[in-house]
Parts: structure tokens; C-alpha cells; sequence
């Protein structure tokens, strides 16, 4: 297992409010925008990136995202080691294979693979 990236997530009322910062301030290029999140890239270093949501879809709220080349091996691990999965695996409409486990330090981590990845 291979953890492609790790993205911090931000909460705010309007996932796009940031937009004029991200993209003009710091110069980072919109690399998602739905109507709950806005996923902000660095265009020379694409796996630097900063995830803004109005909400998650699960109504959970994960600290941050670790994306991962086999996600079925993680929760395994995750549930072998004894940690608690407060999101069950499932594939999610818009495109991801994910699961939600606490960590250690007791915040949210959203385990996360782009199905065409899996």
C-alpha cells in the first residue's frame, strides 16, 4: 500500500468562497469543484493540494484525506489493528472507494481511492 497523497480538508458554509485566494493569491489551479467541495492543486506539484467543503456527503466532517492505492487493504488493516471505522467502505457516486476511520490522535481520516484506480 502507497499513500498517493495527504490533503488537509477545511470546512466553510460555501465551497468555493476561497476560489479568488487559491487561484489568484497562491496560485493553485481548481482540480475539482462540486457543489459540496473545491479541491485546489499546485500546478507543479499536483499532489500538494487543499480540499474546502461545505459539507461531507456522509455527514461526518474527516480532518483530512489520505488517498491510497489499495483502500480494501487499509480498512483491512485498519480493522485488524483495532481501529475504529466511523464510515463503512463503500464506492461513492462520484467516483471513489473510501472509508473513514478514526486515528490515534482522534480526528477523522477520510482513506480514499479514485475507482478507476482500483
Amino acid at each position: 500500500m502507497a499513500a498517493a497523497r495527504i490533503v488537509p480538508n477545511r470546512y466553510t458554509g460555501d465551497a468555493g468562497a476561497g476560489a479568488s485566494f487559491f487561484n489568484d493569491v497562491l496560485g493553485l489551479e481548481t482540480a475539482m469543484a462540486m457543489d459540496f467541495i473545491t479541491i485546489y492543486r499546485s500546478p507543479a506539484q499536483p499532489m500538494a493540494q487543499i480540499s474546502i467543503l461545505s459539507e461531507d456527503p456522509s455527514g461526518l466532517r474527516p480532518a483530512y484525506s489520505v488517498g491510497v492505492d489499495d483502500v480494501d487493504a487499509v480498512h483491512a488493516r485498519a480493522i485488524e489493528a483495532g481501529h475504529e471505522i466511523v464510515y463503512a467502505l463503500r464506492d461513492e457516486p462520484w467516483g471513489v472507494r473510501r472509508f473513514f476511520v478514526r486515528d490515534p490522535l482522534g480526528d477523522i481520516a477520510n482513506i480514499v481511492q479514485n475507482k478507476d484506480r482500483v
